[in-house]
């Protein structure tokens, strides 16, 4: 685990900088329904970021740093890879997200991440039009991996 299970980013949220959130289901190409949260910035920059959680998956931490990067101009997604794996959406202190991590497979985490690209690129997600990833552990693995996805990310960033 990157961030304790009490931990929130260190960012003050700002007020009225956010068009609002939404926890969503977005689904791959293989048709995977898989949990992410959205965040819409109210004076959209035509950024967008993808957040690539720890191994727990769609933690608050990870959809509360959406929030704040939605607050800057950054519409974001923070996306949950334990869709195929995991046998419900609990992601709270009681989930065992280690039995899940062996199970999960490269190409599928890909489907996801390309998922949440397509997501902000279209209408809904705000057309963005510059892409970054930013992942933690587990995640950041994956971000680095954006690289050279042929996704076109501008810029991956992995902690």
């Amino acid at each position: 685990m990157c961030v304790d299970n009490d931990s929130r980013p260190p960012i003050t949220p700002i007020s009225g900088g956010s068009a609002g959130t939404l926890d969503i289901r977005l689904a791959s190409a293989d048709g995977t329904r898989f949990m992410a949260h959205v965040a819409r910035a109210k004076t959209p920059t035509g950024a967008g970021m993808i957040v690539i959680p720890d191994v727990r998956g769609l933690h608050p931490y990870y959809k509360e740093l959406a929030d704040r990067f939605a607050e800057i101009g950054v519409d974001s997604v923070a996306i949950d890879f334990f869709a195929r794996t995991a046998p419900s959406e609990d992601r709270s202190e009681k989930f065992d997200f280690m039995s899940q991590v062996p199970l999960t497979k490269p190409d599928t985490l890909q489907a996801d991440i390309a998922a949440a690209v397509n997501y902000l690129r279209s209408a809904d997600g705000g057309q963005v039009k510059s892409l970054y990833s930013m992942g933690f552990c587990f995640g950041g693995a994956l971000s680095y991996l954006q690289a050279a996805s042929g996704l076109n990310f501008s810029g991956v960033i992995g902690f």
